[in-house]
């Protein structure tokens, strides 16, 4: 095949053959003899109209020349990748991929955001000439076996004299910034909406008198994020002190337990960590299968995370286990933090044993930073899991009182937890109260499916909070998490009518949780995701919600208007696990004439915290008779030694009551949810840590239980921990305490946390944590202002 190209014969055609490739594709396909004599000149042009055929050109890796260019064509010897000014400006100094040297292993990438320029320091043969000298900018994604530019998977830009020329927020640019001898400074702008993934960059230089030039190749890709700093991002987060708390902080606290029993632990998300921003990427783009052409769209990337990091049905990061057998795998409750579980899963790529809902929470969070979407954790206190999409919860009990697990499809867990993300909706237009941009939420615990696979949202929160159910994604199944009414139903058999024995519409969705913005401290943002319990708002919305989902379900009252027997629970708040505790029933005769004679029963059952899996533990039947005017308390004690070996894996019980009142066709049922609380992990520092300097810190844990713990191990994490630290115990005795001391040297000033995990054969999930803020070095602090406010160098500091 000759150099010289022929007309193009297709129809329409202005263009010498390329301008559309089609007739170049009938003559000439990949891997056919004389493809490495294409003329390079149509493979450039190729590349210009965004055709695949032109790939060949960007596999040049150093100087390739091209026909032969004159001797005088700008010659690029390196590129410098302005790693510390990049980093600092934005905000992705800290990602592992920036700080490697190069000495003892690979070097430094480049880590930016989209919309915003970076910098970039060309060494040349020679001064740049404007008035002589061309250069061509041509970026294709890595990976991508076909880039076009159709897709915006393959961009090519003109180096442009001026800065102003690429102003354009929607547009890819390049201008000159300095012209130095031979060193030329450039700044490159990705556009605001491009493709967020690794980009290979290549240079083309020509002389503007001649055809024909040269090319260079950065020896590695980039790295392109979401950029919540950047206006016309779709992830704009305008709140500085929000964007630091839900994309620059490596640690966070998640609430588990329950409604009576709210309790914090500690989390490691660890995104700038080694592995975690690749492994980030092959789960978007393997597992979640997000093409190239879409990975810009934080709406379908989310969509996609929440899917990739759950297992059933694509191999996804994390595999799901509710069983109590952990053997072949880490227990939920030893995790600490996402950093080995994404740094496992990058290494064998295949699922990572085990997790439950807050694991999940914990690794989509990671992911959603790491690529730079604002996130955060969220928990939900008695969640329903509406199976129907009926809007509520249906539980059936027997004649004792019992929960009858094999007729129950519904649940409500302690706790749920799942994940928010921030940005803009344009998918889902303007309502009454205005567009429904800000947090949606996302869900990767595998509960239901949605398009077939096991995923949730994005949902708009504004959403969910108005009754919206039929937005997408997944606004239903929401809405039910945090509004569903919770509904009992008496069986007593086949051939009789279910009576319902108990309404509650109060029960679901409580102390709705996420770490407080700067603080570690709880922020309950209940309000944002409905309105305030008995208010009419609340039952507005609720029977806009039920109306959208077309439900059969007709709310009825109690099965008798009776209200002179008053029932109550009563229950110590802080039940320490290795003491017994006290179920006590009050009972109130209300009426001043007629005696009352209830019969009934207590129950204890310890449960999963997903509402599951009930083990009985102690019943204790009842009679009394009740004078005009009087009550009575009813009690049942419960030790040690009779729950203990029932125990789950997080503590959980749940406690009811049925009960009849003899003359009357009245029937009592209640039920609540309460867990044993375990001891905090102790953690103290010698002295007030400082960037670079090591510290000694010391981690304690007294046996709370009156039973010796075998096998016992801590394991530690934090700023400045490399890898976790693992300290093993064989025995702890009663009331011993155990401690280990180790050294800390935080690698920056600022905010850190040490985060330390305890388990034993007899005790497990015990956590603890601390934060601290690490000074900065003396000959970093440059100054000292009259009110002892610190001025700081800020390469140190972020």
């Amino acid at each position: 095949m000759g150099n010289k190209l022929s007309s193009c014969s297709t129809a329409n055609c202005e263009e010498p053959c390329g301008c559309c490739g089609s007739c170049w594709a009938s003559s000439w396909k990949p891997g056919e003899a004389g493809a490495d004599e294409m003329d390079k000149e149509h493979r450039r042009w190729l590349l210009r109209r965004g055709n695949p055929l032109a790939k060949p050109v960007m596999e040049l890796r150093s100087w390739d020349e091209v026909d032969s260019p004159s001797s005088d064509v700008l010659t690029i010897k390196s590129v410098d990748l302005c790693i510390e000014e990049n980093g600092k400006s934005h905000h992705t100094k800290r990602y592992e991929l920036m700080t490697r040297d190069g000495q003892y292993g690979a070097p430094a990438a480049l880590v930016v955001r989209r919309g915003q320029a970076f910098r970039l320091r060309l060494t040349c043969d020679r001064p740049f000439d404007r008035s002589r000298d061309a250069m061509s900018l041509i970026f294709t994604v890595d990976q991508d076996e076909r880039p076009t530019h159709g897709h915006g998977s393959l961009v090519g830009v003109a180096l442009q004299q001026y800065r102003h020329r690429i102003e354009d927020p929607l547009e890819w640019g390049a201008a000159i910034d300095f012209i130095g001898g031979d060193v030329l400074e450039i700044l490159v702008k990705p556009a605001a909406n491009a493709l967020v993934t690794k980009w290979k960059l290549d240079f083309d230089t020509k002389l503007l008198s001649e055809g024909f030039g040269k090319s260079y190749s950065l020896p590695q890709p980039f790295y392109l994020l979401f950029n919540p700093w950047c206006k016309d991002d779709q992830v704009y987060l305008e709140d500085k002190a929000l964007r630091d708390e839900c994309v620059m902080n490596d640690t966070t606290l998640i609430w588990r337990g329950s409604y009576n029993r709210l309790r914090p632990s500690v989390w490691k998300f660890g995104q700038f960590d080694k592995h975690v921003l690749d492994c980030s990427l092959l789960l978007i783009a393997k597992v979640g299968k997000v093409s190239a052409t879409h990975r810009g769209d934080p709406i379908r990337v989310c969509r996609a995370i929440s899917a990739a990091v759950n297992s059933p049905d694509d191999d996804g990061a994390l595999l799901g286990n509710w069983s109590g057998d952990f053997s072949g795998g880490i227990a939920p409750t030893k995790w600490v933090g996402s950093v080995e579980i994404l740094q496992q899963f990058y290494k064998k790529q295949k699922p990572v044993k085990f997790a439950q809902c807050w694991v999940f929470a914990g690794v989509v969070s990671t992911i959603a930073r790491a690529i730079g979407i604002p996130s955060r954790v969220i928990t939900n206190y008695s969640s329903a899991h509406d199976t129907q999409a009926s809007l509520t919860v249906d539980y059936f009990v027997d004649k004792n009182g019992k929960i009858m697990e094999e007729m129950n499809s519904d649940s409500i867990w302690n706790y749920h937890v799942w994940n928010e993300v921030w940005m803009q909706r344009p998918d889902l237009g303007i309502g009454s109260d205005g567009d429904y941009g800000g947090w949606q939420a996302i869900d990767s615990t595998p509960q239901e499916m949605s398009d077939g696979m096991f995923r949730c949202g994005p949902a708009s929160v504004l959403a969910v909070k108005l009754g919206e159910i039929a937005k997408p994604y997944d606004n239903n199944f929401l809405f039910a998490e945090v509004n569903a009414d919770k509904v009992f139903w008496r069986y007593t058999g086949p051939a009789h009518p279910l009576k319902l024995i108990r309404k509650d519409v109060f029960g679901i969705g409580h102390f709705i949780s996420t770490k407080a913005v700067g603080k570690w401290e709880r922020e309950d943002i209940t309000s944002s995701y409905k309105f305030a319990e008995k208010s009419q708002e609340e039952r507005d919305t609720m029977l806009k919600a039920l109306k959208q989902a077309n439900s059969a379900f007709s709310r009825y009252y109690l099965n008798e208007d009776f209200n002179e027997v008053y029932f109550n629970f009563e229950l110590r708040d802080d039940i320490k696990i290795g003491e017994a505790f006290s179920v006590i029933l009050q009972i109130k005769n209300r009426s001043s004439e007629t005696p009352h004679t209830v019969n009934g029963y207590l129950n204890v059952e310890t449960v999963l915290y997903t509402g599951k899996q009930r083990e009985f533990v102690k019943k204790h039947p009842f009679t009394i008779s009740l004078d005009p005017a009087s009550e009575e308390f009813i009690r049942m004690e419960v030790s040690f030694d009779e729950y203990y070996k029932k125990l789950r894996d997080q503590a959980a019980f749940n406690i009811s009551c049925f009960a009849t009142v003899e003359n009357t066709e009245y029937e009592f049922f209640a039920q609540d949810d309460f867990r044993v609380r375990k001891p905090d992990i102790k953690i103290k520092l010698a002295d007030t840590p400082v960037s670079q300097s090591p510290v000694e810190v010391t981690i304690a844990l007294l046996n709370p239980l009156p039973i010796p713990l075998r096998k016992g191990i801590f394991h530690v994490e934090g700023s400045g921990i490399e890898k976790p630290l693992i300290f093993k115990h064989p025995e702890v005795a009663v009331d011993e305490t155990i401690s280990n001391t180790f050294v800390l040297t935080p690698p920056f000033a600022g905010r850190g946390t040490i985060a330390a995990k305890f388990t034993s054969r007899e005790l497990d999930d015990v956590d603890g944590f601390v934060a601290f803020e690490a000074k900065p070095r003396p000959e970093d602090v440059l100054m000292e202002t009259g009110d002892n406010e610190v001025i700081e160098r800020t390469d140190i500091i972020d």
